[in-house]
């Protein structure tokens, strides 16, 4: 199934208005999802759950059997597709309104952003498909603009990531109120337990086709790590965009903040760059998407959020700027190259502590990935690189043409020949972009992280090595925003090295929860908090409180153990007999509701 398929779609019984519009379309062989559908008739009358890789072809594995099956004759919804954000199902709706045109298919498509009465009126002028977001289509179905007694097929397109998105209670209720349903389909990436759960609650016996034996072994993707400084991350990044040179790239950070940030930053330093983010009205994703089409820009700066459901052709590079929340979303965002069966680099750059962290994340889930790990090139080898590329340019823009030959022929006879070839390559060759001095930087890291795990050393010393960092005289840094914000421990870990400009070894404990977050930050740490806040401001996290650590009872910013002052300057006691009192009733509220359910 893996290799390429040397027949046609007319290989199978497909109608011929669909056979007329593949053909317009210039598709010649079907992909391996697309025969695995296609070739078991049986299956257009069962529940299927169908595990594939991002862009492996699947909109045209649920399309074609599902509009061969179809009532064209029909003006009602027949089909329902539920996508996880509004741009893959305004891709969905597209590829549903090319093919079926021939057989009079109308398509209605429902999300958010877009006004509402036109999406009535394409459900009242006859649509026969319907492909939406769950919250729009939900919103439909509950105003009765959307009909579901007549929906026969309903397809949940990346079912994973509508579920990490939360819309598990959406999908579920849409579900529940369509009675008549004779399909319904799964396709998804991954298999985590949620899309097992939902799989087991609403489809009956499905029939199971995976193409995907291990999620993270991509033949057709490149991938590489990048070791970059900690305190010259930017440099590194951009090194690393002039030496692979991308004609199409995905670079994905960890924040909003960051993804604007990192794009302005690209922008001034002459790369052609976007962001894309959830802050953006619709109408601004759509301009970033369409100038990343158009080839107007060539860098595509997302958040995972963002970049969910995407489908953008010929993406060259994925470029993940710092450690990925898990392997999961490493594999997710690899998946937007190396599609349709072309070739594309994954490229994850991290400094050399966050390289031996997710060496390790690798290992433990046991994935066979293999990652090549370099050092970020330097000025001094991009400088040769860009040399060798400007030269081949001009070799081939002088083949293609022998206009300007005798004139160079002449030139090259002056005894100022060299002097006029210098003058053309300073007009020519100045806008060259020029990278950054880091080696010294990348390679002092690496060594330092190298001699922390010495071969040499004893079990007790290597227990000594992960002891936590001495964070006497340090801060507890209270901030406002949690898992629920979308951080986790890598991410946060980041943001506070890269704003601040500190190592690791100047972040003792950090203990996320759901609304907010506590990180230890060494004397160091807490001196550049006080002069680069403003920055962490800015990528979306917010300083509630602070607190002296254990070991700083007598620093005179603080109030010792009896008081803090928060972001805004308020002092706020924290006195033992206030604590004590405080945990005094807690006890008697708790004795109490015991005596109340003692059976007598």
């Amino acid at each position: 199934m893996t290799e390429k398929y040397e027949g046609s779609f007319a290989d199978f019984n497909l109608r011929p208005q669909l056979l007329r519009a593949i053909e317009r379309k210039g598709f010649e062989h079907p992909m391996p999802v697309q025969i695995a559908v296609l070739e078991d008739e049986t299956l257009v009358d069962n529940d299927i759950i169908v595990q594939a890789k991002t862009g492996s072809g699947k909109t045209l594995a649920f399309a074609l059997p599902l509009l061969n099956k179809i009532n064209n004759h029909d003006r009602t919804p027949q089909i329902i597709v539920l996508s996880p954000t509004r741009e893959l199902a305004q891709q969905t709706a597209r590829e549903f309104a090319w093919l079926g045109a021939d057989l009079g298919i109308r398509v209605a498509t429902l999300v958010g952003g877009l006004d509402m009465e036109r999406q009535i009126r394409s459900l009242r002028d006859g649509a026969s498909v319907v492909v939406g977001t769950p919250g729009r289509i939900l919103d439909h179905i509950r105003r009765s603009t959307l009909k579901t007694e007549n929906i026969k097929s309903v397809v949940l397109d990346e079912g994973d990531d509508m579920l990490d998105m939360g819309f598990r209670d959406e999908m579920e209720a849409i579900l529940d109120s369509m009675e008549g349903v004779e399909r319904t389909w799964l396709f998804s990436a991954t298999m985590p337990p949620e899309v097992l759960s939902l799989a087991k609650n609403y489809l009956d016996a499905p029939k199971k086709i995976s193409l995907v034996s291990d999620i993270t072994a991509h033949s057709e993707i490149t991938q590489r790590g990048y070791i970059i400084p900690s305190r010259k991350r930017f440099e590194g990044l951009t090194n690393v965009l002039i030496w692979e040179n991308p004609s199409r790239c995905l670079l994905f950070c960890g924040t909003k903040a960051e993804t604007q940030e990192i794009a302005d930053r690209l922008c001034d330093n002459g790369f052609r760059a976007t962001a894309i983010h959830g802050d953006m009205s619709q109408r601004e994703r759509n301009n970033a998407l369409s100038a990343l089409r158009g080839g107007r820009v060539l860098i595509l700066v997302a958040t995972d959020v963002a970049a969910r459901g995407l489908d953008i052709d010929a993406v060259s590079h994925v470029i993940q700027y710092g450690l990925p929340q898990n392997l999961e979303s490493f594999v997710h965002r690899s998946g937007r190259t190396g599609r349709a069966g072309h070739e594309g680099s994954n490229l994850i750059l991290l400094t050399a502590r966050e390289a031996h962290n997710f060496k390790n994340m690798i290992s433990h889930s046991g994935s066979k990935l293999k990652i090549e790990w370099i050092p970020a090139p330097d000025a001094a080898e991009i400088e040769g690189q860009s040399r060798l590329r400007f030269e081949h340019n001009i070799i081939e823009h002088a083949l293609e043409s022998d206009e300007f030959e005798s004139w160079a022929q002449e030139l090259l006879g002056r005894d100022e020949a060299a002097i006029l070839v210098s003058g053309l390559l300073a007009k020519a060759y100045g806008d060259q972009p020029s990278g950054y001095t880091i080696r010294e930087d990348v390679q002092n890291e690496m060594d330092r992280e190298k001699g922390r795990r010495n071969k040499g050393e004893s079990k007790s010393t290597r227990g000594e090595r992960f002891k936590r960092p001495d964070m006497t005289g340090g801060i507890a840094v209270h901030f406002g925003q949690g898992r629920n914000d979308g951080w986790e421990v890598g991410p946060l870990l980041g943001s506070l090295c890269r704003n601040l400009g500190i190592g690791r070894e100047d972040v003792g404990n950090i203990k996320l929860r759901d609304e907010s977050a506590i990180v230890e930050l060494s004397p160091r740490g807490a001196d550049m908090l006080e002069a680069r806040r403003e920055r962490l401001s800015r990528d979306g996290l917010t300083v509630s409180a602070i607190k002296p650590t254990g070991g700083d009872r007598r620093s005179s910013r603080y109030d010792g153990d009896r008081s803090y002052r928060d972001d805004a300057g308020t002092r706020h006691e924290r006195g033992r007999r206030e604590r004590n009192g405080e945990r005094s009733r807690e006890r008697d509220s708790e004795r109490s509701g015991r005596r109340r359910f003692v059976k007598k």
